[in-house]
């Protein structure tokens, strides 16, 4: 998924140019400091959908015997895809939290990996928008999480 895969009326290209939402969602990770302390690259963004990256890096080990990454490095990059997915609807808030976020890591990622978040706001009501997310490494086929969750819409 990249910025012009977005469709809008009669299936035209939507791009963050075109849309203030997208670039909205762009800019929202630029300015989160544990987004850019963990090196948080988004990866691609469209219409409710986000895609954030994450190179591996030896600090966010949680076992040193196996350089396996720590589950809350997961957990932080996948609740801020989320986020971006939210932004990132057309019918989303200018703003939004995390009102509840469900993890189920199905393994580790492979040390030395890059590992991304992949996720999707599929509804939103007047006051939650509710995500589905991936967390994959290079094993597309195999993710290292699952998520879905509960975000904060309006004021």
């Amino acid at each position: 998924m990249h910025d012009d895969d977005a469709t809008g009326p009669a299936g035209t290209p939507v791009t963050a140019a075109d849309d203030p939402r997208l670039a909205m969602a762009r800019e929202f990770l630029d300015h989160i400091p544990h987004a850019r302390a963990l090196g948080m690259t988004v990866a691609s963004l469209g219409m409710s959908k986000a895609e954030i990256t994450m190179a591996w890096r030896p600090e966010f080990v949680g076992d040193p015997s196996t350089g396996v990454l720590h589950g809350g490095v997961v957990s932080a990059l996948m609740d801020t895809c989320c986020g971006a997915a939210v932004l990132a609807d057309p019918k989303g808030p200018p703003s939004t939290a995390t009102i509840d976020l469900r993890i189920d890591y199905m393994r580790a990622a492979t040390p030395g990996q890059t590992i991304r978040a992949r996720a999707e706001c599929f509804h939103i009501t007047r006051s939650v928008a509710f995500v589905r997310a991936l967390a994959l490494d290079d094993d597309e086929q195999n993710p290292v999480a699952t998520a879905t969750g509960a975000f904060s819409v309006g004021g």
